[in-house]
């Protein structure tokens, strides 16, 4: 069950039906800072909320420390027939 502090900073409530169906009109509140309840009958299921900024890209193998070996791009001993 959702925390109380939680729920109460939500601005908008909605069923899991009305996400559906409204599910652009509802991101357009989260991006404008709102957050949303979402509710399966009375119980509280999910909230969507603004995800976090993003802090820049991250280059994925620029930044990781070490080298390849010598023998990186020698073919493995059996490997002969999928080259």
């Amino acid at each position: 069950m959702v925390d109380q502090a939680v729920a109460s900073m939500a601005r908008v409530e909605v069923t899991v039906q009305e996400a559906k169906t409204q599910l652009s009109r509802l991101l357009r509140r989260v991006e404008a800072g709102e957050s949303v309840l979402i509710r399966r009958g009375r119980e509280p299921v999910a909230m969507l909320v603004r995800a976090p900024a993003d802090r820049g890209s991250r280059r994925i193998w620029g930044d990781v420390e070490g080298s390849l070996g010598p023998d990186f791009d020698e073919l493995p001993e059996g490997f002969e027939p999928y080259a």
